[in-house]
């Protein structure tokens, strides 16, 4: 279908690709993962021809087309909405423009060619492509009454559907696809997912959302050293064969007998939770083609995200009574009653992310609300990661070691060594834990912020879209400091993997006031009365 041979690609002295030959084949999906830097966009840039390799060639199969979902918002601005879905298709949409100037300029002449040109429209399926991409519109969100509207008077959420709608549209034998699931909600992403899990043709897909990963691939492309190998399986399988390659390959004196048989147990454990999960059948077949022992311990750092207690809470930890808080006359949240238990792990949700970070900024004691009071038990401590972590990082003239020092809690803290170390552990190793905090990348301040939240040793963790611009390495990490996390915390994420295993409890913010389940996510969003609450909450 699609295949690469000796691919290289040089930027100065450093090489990103070496002599990289892979192919993908028609009914796989392929996840491409790599750490930050290691060229997953550019490497989707040059397979779909917007940017040339220093040297090696990409062959698509004759005859196929292929479909990538567009970066730029602002491309198709001056165009209406069905009409950006519809040059999807390029090819179809350049014979129905023909037709369209040929009847403007009608002659004898042109009559003949006009029926030339609708044949290959018909055999094109030309004549059904405003109502296929109006029902791919609906089916993401975007309303009737908006199919006509121009693209520049959408906003940013509803742009980035069309852009899908647009990728999607017209059935591409190569769908290319750099993060699809950013700005997205729950349910749209859901149906995005069915969508490629049920697509019979070639995907390649980079993306830090992990459930959507193991909901969609066959097939995991990893980027390390410089090469790109295929591995049949989700992420989850690749995460946790890997670490178990890592673990073996540490255990030297362990029998080959013992690592094969350990090898066979995780293969038949795997099988059975793939086998019960929600994929459709075609990506089942996975499983069939899975060899563990073609996964090699991965190059990737993992940092040590470990948040200990000072001390255990008591059996009061938040009450709030009656609280609502406008925004620009737009009621975000309103009447809403909670009591927090010892060790509940909340998922917090709304339909407006303002709403959340209001509620946020509200009982951290940084914003006042409209209506109503909370208050916290006496031998809780919080620790708290909001969304805009700008403030944090002004005396931009900091390097890191210092930047930490500000939070540090014992005289032991405050030395270099224990400093250096506990940033070392960060992934911030040698010369790094020397830079200035004003250059620091947006994943590189999550790191600090959730090092300053490590030192506070808090009961109660406050996290704001933690995940935001963190790589799939501190993702996982992060996921999994909080399931083993002893005390409370309130998370809202994008990340659905992260919300299904971290979550007990799922608090929903809305303008008529709060829907309060102890539920995993998953039960929560797939539960029908729910969805009938939910819809007559926000109506």
């Amino acid at each position: 279908m699609l295949s690469v041979s000796n691919l290289s690609v040089q930027f100065g002295k450093r090489i990103l690709f070496d002599e990289v030959s892979t192919k993908f084949l028609q009914g796989n999906c392929y996840g491409i993962i790599g750490a930050n830097g290691s060229g997953k966009s550019t490497f989707l840039k040059i397979i779909s021809g917007k940017q040339d390799p220093t040297s090696g060639q990409v062959h698509l199969e004759k005859g196929k087309r292929m479909s990538v979902l567009s970066q730029d918002h602002y491309a198709f601005d001056e165009f209406p909405v069905l009409e950006t879905v519809v040059m999807g298709n390029k090819e179809l949409f350049k014979i129905k423009k023909q037709i369209d100037d040929l009847y403007a300029d009608y002659s004898d002449e042109n009559a003949d060619k006009i029926g030339e040109l609708q044949i290959i429209f018909e055999e094109m399926n030309g004549w059904n492509a405003d109502s296929d991409a109006a029902a791919m519109l609906s089916n993401l969100g975007i309303t009737e009454d908006l199919h006509y509207t121009l693209m520049k008077d959408l906003d940013g959420k509803q742009k980035v559907r069309v852009l899908i709608s647009q990728a999607l549209f017209g059935n591409p034998d190569v769908l290319i696809m750099d993060e699809p699931t950013n700005d997205l909600d729950f349910e749209t992403i859901e149906w995005l997912e069915n969508f490629i899990a049920n697509f019979d043709n070639c995907v390649i897909v980079v993306s830090h959302d992990r459930h959507f990963l193991d909901s969609v691939c066959t097939h995991i492309s990893d980027i390390d050293y410089s090469k790109i190998n295929n591995y049949s399986g989700n992420y989850t399988f690749w995460y946790e064969s890997s670490q178990l390659a890592a673990k073996q390959r540490a255990q030297q004196n362990k029998k080959a007998e013992d690592k094969k048989k350990e090898l066979e147990e995780f293969i038949r454990r795997f099988s059975a939770n793939v086998a019960k999960s929600k994929q459709a059948t075609s990506r089942k077949k996975m499983i069939e083609k899975l060899n563990v022992e073609d996964i090699k311990p991965s190059s990737r750092r993992y940092p040590a995200i470990i948040f200990d207690r000072d001390r255990e809470a008591g059996d009061q930890i938040l009450t709030v009574d009656g609280l609502s808080k406008e925004f620009e006359g737009d009621k975000l949240f309103d009447n809403v009653h909670i009591n927090l238990n010892k060790g509940d792990k909340i998922a917090v949700i709304s339909r407006n992310s303002r709403a959340i970070s209001a509620f946020y900024q509200i009982i951290t004691g940084n914003e006042k609300a409209d209506a109503g009071k909370f208050s916290w038990g006496v031998t809780t401590t919080q620790s708290y990661l909001p969304l805009d972590n700008s403030s944090f990082f002004q005396s931009g003239e900091l390097n890191l070691v210092d930047w930490l020092r500000q939070y540090a809690q014992t005289e032991e803290e405050r030395e270099e060594v224990f400093l250096r170390g506990f940033l070392g552990k960060m992934i911030f190793s040698g010369e790094e834990a020397l830079k200035k905090s004003n250059v620091l990348s947006g994943g590189e301040k999550v790191r600090c912020m959730l090092s300053r939240m490590m030192m506070k040793r808090a009961n109660i963790l406050i996290l704001d879209e933690p995940t935001n611009h963190l790589d799939l390495e501190s993702i996982q990490s992060l996921n999994n400091s909080l399931i083993n996390f002893k005390g409370t915390v309130l998370i809202s994420t994008h990340d659905h993997e992260f919300a299904q295993t971290v979550a007990n409890r799922v608090i929903e913010l809305t303008p008529k006031g709060v829907i309060d389940r102890y539920s995993t996510f998953d039960d929560y969003l797939s539960d029908p009365k729910i969805k009938e609450l939910r819809e007559s909450m926000y109506a």
